[in-house]
């Protein structure tokens, strides 16, 4: 599970449909906004997204919670800003709501990236405990053997530590294999790192579900909402 990033309030703020981030500024040095119960009244303070921000006693988790289904592309990262200027999934979704990206997909992965700005429902699904099941397309160069398939799937160590057991399904195509992989664990570049070990780097990776919410025909670069079945079922 990653660390959320610490955001100026003032961008909070403005993100949540408050006020503009100037008026936000004197907002917070009139002392009216508090965090985790604390009033803050300098500029420079951050938060994350999951803190609890209140506005006037108001906390800004009493919004309307968005659940939210975009198709990353490659090339983005998965991150609410960069100082470098780089593209993040913020740049592909409706910029007046307050979210946040649910996990990380790597900046050279595609596909279904969740977004949310409830942070308990965020955590059910990035939390080890709950071992929600992602599952991912790969093209893998050359053809595992069947013996390093079956250490696939009952688990390879990486960074020094084994992971757990695994699916993986695949399918040999004229130089390359399409490989179908379930992981429920959210490790650093993962897949990659694993498929690196047996041999069979990734060409390309797109993850395709995460427990129950799928991509499905979601065109890349695009976001829709989740239905309510798929919230509750996430």
């Amino acid at each position: 599970m990653s660390t959320l990033e610490e955001i100026r309030l003032q961008k909070i703020l403005a993100q949540a449909g408050i006020a503009s981030r100037r008026k936000a500024e004197k907002i917070i040095l009139a002392g009216r906004v508090a965090v985790n119960g604390i009033i803050v009244t300098e500029l420079g303070a951050k938060a994350t997204l999951r803190d609890k921000i209140s506005v006037d006693g108001v906390s800004l988790s009493a919004e309307k919670k968005l659940y939210i289904a975009l198709h990353k592309p490659e090339g983005v990262l998965t991150t609410v800003s960069d100082p470098h200027g780089r593209p993040t999934v913020m740049d592909f979704v409706p910029d007046n709501a307050r979210l946040f990206p649910v996990g990380r997909l790597d900046f050279d992965t595609s596909g279904l990236l969740l977004l949310t700005n409830d942070g308990d429902w965020a955590n059910n699904l990035t939390h080890p405990k709950f071992e929600i099941e992602k599952t991912y397309i790969a093209q893998l160069r050359g053809e595992p053997s069947p013996d390093k398939l079956e250490t696939f799937r009952t688990g390879i160590k990486i960074d020094g530590k084994l992971t757990a057991p695994c699916e993986i399904i695949c399918k040999r195509e004229k130089y390359t294999t399409e490989a179908c992989i379930v992981i429920h664990e959210g490790r650093n570049r993962q897949v990659r790192k694993m498929c690196d070990a047996i041999g069979h780097p990734v060409i390309s990776l797109k993850r395709v579900s995460v427990g129950k919410i799928k991509l499905g025909d979601l065109q890349i670069g695009k976001w829709r909402h989740l239905t309510e079945d798929e919230a509750n079922r996430g």
